[in-house]
């Protein structure tokens, strides 16, 4: 299903990899991570070659709720004890400094983007004491934060944390300006990556430096990234006739939904789930569409469905993205990956980090986003859950796609496939790859596509 963002803008197309060539930095993909580090290293007189397997702007950044925020769930307090104070005003200052960049940007090149400034919440309906706990850690940290007991949204909370001077955007209309500053090959998929030679179906760049900016990075080894993310789906239906709120909501609660106005649309989203994990939906719980138009139809009697989409999110163990040095054996290669939720903040942080290490800059605050930052005992937790599903699912062989034909198990890296009724795909539970019905893939990390088998 195509977002509310894709109908109203289409970015112009640019021609495949011409052939053999040579660039100080190739950039692999074009969503918002990758234009964005390919216009800063152009700024800072670097040439950067962007490769991008489909169109600019084709994977998750078309599927965002486009929120430009600091505010990343329940997240200061638990970085104040578990890295400590440097780290956690790193963390709050880049985000911080995202929000105005972004701004910045947009003034000074005057795109118009439907950009406004909005406070940005954290609601419960169940308890407010983490609430209260995060407004003050975020207070601490030098951000506009408050504890409020009341909100816009039109049902009761126990509380909310709200964050000033947010913002919200259209993210194609600003990416198709900015890619216009950016050397794109579109149609150019990159098949292997050795040293500093990258390899597509259309040639190959040599490079000094090599950013991997494709949503989940399709290298194993090293690395070793397939062992330290997973993927969620999550959805979203755009209403009319719906209460649009000023400021932007996301609930902590199990069942919590997120809220953004989007022009004359209110964008509800929720009922998300491990790929490869379907779960009943309904109006008791549950995932997918379903479960958020039971939602919607007891919150606004009344509301139209006017678009529906969904989105992949990459998850760290620990809850904060890896940009960086894509390993300790590799340090000409970079890497910005495990966005979790809040693609286009972290694209923004991504893109000022890896400039900043690519030109030999001096940025303290990569130390919080580092690949190779200290292992904490809650990343232990997540490693065992995550090496459960992986062995589970390797454990499994072939899966019955009906009429006759089946569907391998994932080319990634050997785990069963599940099929995904609200989207019609067939989903890797392991590392989120997923692909329709005929087996075409859909998204990585795998690169090929499923080859179906007559039985």
């Amino acid at each position: 299903m195509e977002s509310v963002w894709t109908e109203e803008i289409k970015i112009r197309k640019r021609e495949p990899l011409p052939g053999d060539m040579e660039a100080p930095v190739v950039v692999i993909g074009a969503g918002l991570a990758g234009l964005l580090t390919a216009y800063y290293l152009k700024q800072a007189g670097i040439r950067a070659v962007v490769l991008e397997a489909d169109r600019i702007g084709g994977g998750q950044t078309n599927r965002t709720t486009a929120k430009i925020t600091s505010q990343h769930n329940l997240v200061y307090d638990r970085i104040l004890r578990t890295f400590g104070r440097g780290m956690a005003e790193h963390y709050a200052n880049a985000n911080e400094a995202a929000i105005g960049e972004y701004e910045r940007l947009i003034l000074e090149k005057g795109i118009d983007c439907d950009f406004v400034r909005c406070p940005a919440c954290l609601y419960s309906r169940t308890g407010a004491e983490p609430l209260i706990r995060e407004a003050e850690a975020a207070q601490s940290l030098g951000i506009k934060a408050s504890f409020e007991t009341d909100c816009e949204l039109p049902f009761s909370v126990a509380g909310v944390t709200r964050f000033e001077d947010q913002a919200r955007f259209h993210p194609l209309k600003f990416l198709a300006k900015m890619a216009e500053e950016a050397e794109v090959y579109e149609q150019t998929k990159v098949l292997k990556v050795e040293d500093k030679r990258v390899e597509t179906a259309e040639g190959s760049v040599e490079a000094e430096q090599i950013v991997f900016a494709s949503h989940f990075p399709f290298i194993n080894v090293p690395g070793y990234y397939f062992a330290r993310m997973y993927q969620e789906r999550s959805y979203v239906v755009a209403l009319e006739g719906a209460e649009r709120p000023e400021g932007m909501y996301l609930g902590i609660d199990r069942d919590g939904l997120s809220f953004r106005t989007c022009g004359d649309l209110l964008l509800l989203g929720g009922g998300g789930h491990r790929t490869g994990e379907n779960r009943r939906n309904g109006a008791g719980g549950g995932c997918g569409y379903e479960a958020l138009r039971c939602r919607a139809r007891e919150i606004y009697p009344g509301c139209r469905e006017a678009f529906r989409w969904s989105a992949q999110d990459c998850m760290t163990l620990d809850g904060l993205p890896y940009i960086g040095r894509f390993s300790r054996r590799k340090q000409d290669w970079y890497v910005a990956t495990g966005f979790g939720k809040w693609g286009m903040t972290t694209a923004m942080v991504s893109a000022r980090i890896l400039t900043a290490l690519i030109s030999g800059q001096d940025c303290p605050e990569a130390d919080v986003f580092s690949p190779q930052r200290h292992f904490t005992t809650q990343a232990a937790k997540e490693l065992a859950v995550h090496g459960a599903y992986t062995v589970k699912g390797l454990a499994k062989h072939f899966l019955p796609a009906g009429k006759g034909n089946v569907i391998p198990n994932c080319p990634h890296m050997g785990c069963r496939l599940e099929w995904n009724p609200e989207e019609e795909s067939y989903d890797c539970p392991c590392h989120g790859s997923r692909f329709d019905r005929e087996g075409r893939l859909l998204d990585g990390p795998a690169q090929t596509d499923c080859r179906k088998r007559e039985v």
